[in-house]
């Protein structure tokens, strides 16, 4: 693959929908222009620190970059700096680090879930191995500490506190259920950790390197995490598309290789004859795949739980999650950085819509 700055993901407003529901009339219409601007900016550097001598290492931190993503959480960084003094040197830095967190976070999953295919393309370690896929998410997280490490102490607390809670909620998510949790509850509190919490860093280091009043952080850490919670639970309906290219992954990939998500979790709560049936099938076919069968039998019951009641059940609860986001920015000053936080949340729960 050749150099990119201007990757696809650099039109966040238009990946998203946002140019006509986030950045509406005319004063937020010249925030979208800083914002893309911004992300523009961010675009240039992460091509510039993917970039490595190694011509395997450069080829394989390269390769999710490449094939695109949503850039929703320098997007936020981008977006919150408007709250102070805008876009600068540290902003940059700080958006494109939490970005290389995140990239680096989908190798490791991917091998971890099993997953095929990642963003439309066969999965890093479908094409390298498990080993370089992993080594190549350590050395996106080394990229990133090393970035952040020129921002200060404050920077590093940052970046350290939010790897912790991705590497607990991927743990937690791995081990599984302890005696007495509520696996929706657990659930949740996974994407809390694995998803919400490097969102809600995103959201807050837009304040913190653009020296904006400090009272915003928590609010915007509160923010980015149910905003982060709402955009998972979305993902778990979009999961059960039916349409591969909406989703860039082989409808019902999660349930596939074993990885419970909200429709089934809520499927589980259920007691009638059909729901109790469904779920039985689901169990049988995932414990036939793991033997070796082929994924194609669970076709027909992955598309009756898109049609399910427990598949609306998780949609009611992401629009609850993305609710209580916007309620979190009442303290922040209204107008034109509040009002486009506001409806991205409001798009975040209705993406599937």
């Amino acid at each position: 693959m050749t150099r990119s700055p201007s990757a696809p993901g650099a039109h966040l407003a238009n990946r998203l929908g946002l140019a006509d529901r986030v950045f509406a009339g005319p004063v937020s219409r010249r925030l979208q222009k800083t914002v893309e601007d911004g992300l523009a900016k961010v675009e240039a550097h992460l091509a510039d620190e993917l970039h490595v001598a190694d011509a395997l290492a450069d080829a394989t931190s390269r390769y999710l970059y490449e094939a695109g993503g949503k850039r929703v959480r320098p997007m936020l960084t981008v977006l919150t700096a408007q709250l102070g003094d805008g876009v600068n040197e540290q902003v940059i830095d700080a958006a494109s680090a939490l970005e290389l967190t995140h990239l680096g976070s989908l190798y490791h999953d991917d091998v971890m879930d099993g997953a095929d295919v990642r963003r439309g393309v066969p999965a890093a370690h479908s094409v390298w191995g498990n080993s370089v896929a992993i080594l190549t998410g350590d050395l996106l997280f080394s990229r990133a500490s090393q970035i952040m490490s020129r921002l200060g102490d404050k920077a590093m607390k940052l970046q350290a506190d939010t790897f912790e809670r991705l590497v607990l909620g991927q743990m937690h998510e791995t081990v599984g259920l302890q005696a007495g949790d509520d696996p929706v509850d657990f659930y949740l509190q996974v994407l809390s950790d694995k998803t919400g919490s490097l969102i809600a860093a995103s959201a807050q280091a837009g304040v913190l390197f653009s020296h904006a009043p400090l009272a915003y952080e928590q609010p915007l850490l509160t923010f980015g995490e149910k905003v982060g919670v709402a955009f998972q639970l979305l993902d778990d309906v979009i999961d059960l598309s039916a349409d591969a290219a909406e989703t860039g992954k082989v409808p019902g990939t999660d349930l596939r290789a074993g990885v419970p998500t909200m429709p089934y979790l809520l499927l589980g709560r259920l007691d009638d004859a059909a729901s109790v049936d469904l779920l039985a099938r689901i169990d049988a076919g995932v414990a036939q795949i793991a033997d070796g069968a082929d994924p194609a039998l669970l076709d027909d019951p992955l598309t009756e739980l898109r049609e399910h009641a427990a598949t609306e059940q998780t949609l009611a609860l992401a629009h609850e999650w993305s609710d209580a986001a916007v309620a979190a920015l009442e303290p922040l000053p209204r107008g034109a950085v509040r009002e486009a936080l506001t409806r991205f949340a409001d798009a975040v729960a209705d993406r599937s819509s």
